[in-house]
C-alpha cells in the first residue's frame, strides 16, 4: 500500500518528535492556517485505513482531513522556515517558492530534498540515515532521487526509501 501525504506527515512528526503547537506554526510560516484540532485530524487515521472493504469516498469522517499536495508541500516549505529561519528573497525571485510536487510519484522525492535543506542535511548524513533503517543506497542513487525532475538522471524515490528515510530520522532524532 502506497504512503499518502497523511501517512509522511504522522511519521515525520514522530521523527523529529514536534509537537502539535510547532506543527500549527510551521503550516503557518508554509502560510497556511490551520487549528490544532485540524493538525490532529490530518494526524489521524481515516476509518477505511483499517478496513479495506469500507473504501467508500462517499463516506465523510469528522475525525480525519486529509492532506493534499499543495497542503503538505507547504508545510515542508513551513519546515525549512521552522529550522533554518525566513530568508529574504532575493531581487526577481518570488515570494513564495514554487510547488514543485506534480503528482504522487515525485512526493517522495520532494520530501527528501526539503528534509534535507530543512535539517541541513550532507548527502552523506542522508545515506547514514537510510543505513541506520537498513537500507543502503549508493551516493549516485541518492543524487538521482534529489535531482530536478525531468532531468535525464532523476529517478522516482519510491515508497520504500521514503519509508526507511523516516525510520532513520526517528532513529537519529530520538535516541
Amino acid at each position: 500500500m502506497s504512503m499518502t501525504n497523511n501517512d509522511i506527515l504522522i511519521r515525520l512528526r514522530y521523527a523529529l518528535d514536534i509537537k502539535n503547537t510547532d506543527m500549527v506554526e510551521i503550516f503557518k510560516l508554509g502560510g497556511i492556517d490551520v487549528s490544532k484540532e485540524d493538525v490532529l485530524k490530518m494526524l489521524t487515521k481515516p476509518k477505511e485505513s483499517y478496513d479495506d472493504e469500507a473504501s467508500n469516498d462517499d463516506e465523510i469522517d469528522e475525525n480525519h482531513m486529509k492532506v493534499n499536495h499543495f497542503s503538505f508541500e507547504s508545510f515542508l516549505n513551513g519546515l525549512i522556515i521552522f529550522k533554518r529561519g525566513k530568508q529574504e528573497p532575493k531581487p526577481g525571485q518570488p515570494e513564495r517558492p514554487a510547488m514543485t510536487i506534480k503528482d504522487h510519484g515525485s512526493v517522495n522525492n520532494v520530501l527528501l530534498k526539503k528534509l534535507k535543506i530543512a535539517l541541513s542535511l550532507t548527502s552523506e548524513d542522508m545515506l547514514e540515515i537510510l543505513a541506520d533503517a537498513g537500507v543502503i543506497v549508493t551516493k549516485g542513487e541518492l543524487s538521482a532521487i534529489l535531482r530536478k525532475e525531468g532531468h535525464k538522471n532523476y529517478k522516482v524515490c519510491g515508497d520504500k526509501y521514503a519509508r526507511n528515510f523516516l525510520k532513520g530520522l526517528a532513529i537519529q532524532y530520538r535516541e
